[in-house]
């Protein structure tokens, strides 16, 4: 987006404050999704039973180390609330609305919801766990669904927006990306949501869409910090 551009370096060619303010928000947008998926990744590996192919990664946040993932989500959470701050500075900066960044934070506010609130055991993870999902949810699990329910239509509505913004300013290559990202990780959750953690195709969709979701992030961050100075 050429109208994000900020004007905001100084005689000697250093960046304004509020410049450097932006890029170090934005900056967290770069990091928070390799944080997140290497995390995961380290823990998937080296937690007994655990399968990529079965377990949605939310389940790692169960078990005597459960608490590992938690933080991971958490502090996930939150640099993705700082680069959405970023996203917010830059739009209007470039005289755009601030929009995709408020729903950008009200996904890494749902990361941070998740977080706090592990999702139930289910397909024989931890060990010991029954075959199957959940037979009785508890409030803990209902909650971490709500708040990653309302966190990941909150990324997908910020893809869309920006989708839209993108089109706009002619950047067609952009808007169909933000698109794609925000229409194909709606399917993987409806259809995990709906019963396709059950199944070892809807377990790796969504995981694809996660690691979609996080590429799109970085990207558009990288995209912005360039544009911001």
């Amino acid at each position: 987006m050429s109208t994000t551009r900020h004007t905001g370096s100084d005689a000697r060619g250093a960046c304004a404050p509020g410049v450097r303010t932006t890029r170090s928000l934005l900056g967290y947008g770069l990091i928070a999704g390799p944080f997140y998926v290497l995390a995961s990744v380290i823990e998937g590996i080296v937690r007994p039973g655990f399968d990529f192919t079965r377990h949605d990664w939310s389940l790692l946040a169960n078990g005597d180390v459960g608490w590992i993932h938690m933080v991971v989500l958490a502090v996930t959470g939150l640099m993705v609330v700082a680069a959405a701050a970023g996203f917010v500075r830059a739009l209007r900066g470039g005289r755009r609305s601030g929009a995709a960044g408020w729903f950008l934070a009200v996904y890494g506010a749902g990361m941070i919801g998740a977080g706090v609130f592990a999702a139930d055991p289910a397909d024989g993870f931890p060990l010991g766990t029954p075959d199957g999902p959940t037979v009785t949810p508890s409030i803990d699990g209902l909650l971490h669904l709500a708040f990653g329910g309302l966190g990941f239509l909150g990324l997908v509505i910020c893809c869309l927006i920006l989708a839209r913004l993108f089109r706009k300013e002619n950047a067609r290559g952009w808007a169909g990306f933000s698109l794609a990202t925000g229409v194909l990780f709606l399917a993987a959750f409806v259809g995990i949501a709906s019963g396709g953690a059950a199944t070892r195709f809807g377990v790796l969709a969504f995981t694809a869409a996660v690691l979609l979701a996080w590429t799109w992030l970085f990207l558009v961050s990288s995209r912005m910090y360039r544009l911001t100075g």
